[in-house]
């Protein structure tokens, strides 16, 4: 499993997970909200699957 998630998209990523997830447990949103789930562990991870079918990568160099 190669990293694909760049420093700024996981950045970017994990503001917008942590946002979602807020809204939700605040119930501005509705339980979609929780969704966000999924930015957040791709950030974690560095490696993002929906990226793999379109070769796209935002790493400057790839991780092995």
């Amino acid at each position: 499993m190669r990293s694909n998630v760049g420093g700024i998209d996981r950045i970017l990523r994990l503001v917008v997970g942590i946002a979602l997830v807020a809204l939700a447990a605040t119930g501005t949103v509705g339980v979609w909200g929780y969704l966000g789930i999924v930015p957040i562990a791709t950030a974690a991870l560095g490696w993002c699957p929906a990226y793999l079918p379109f070769g796209i990568s935002t790493c400057k160099t790839r991780a092995g």
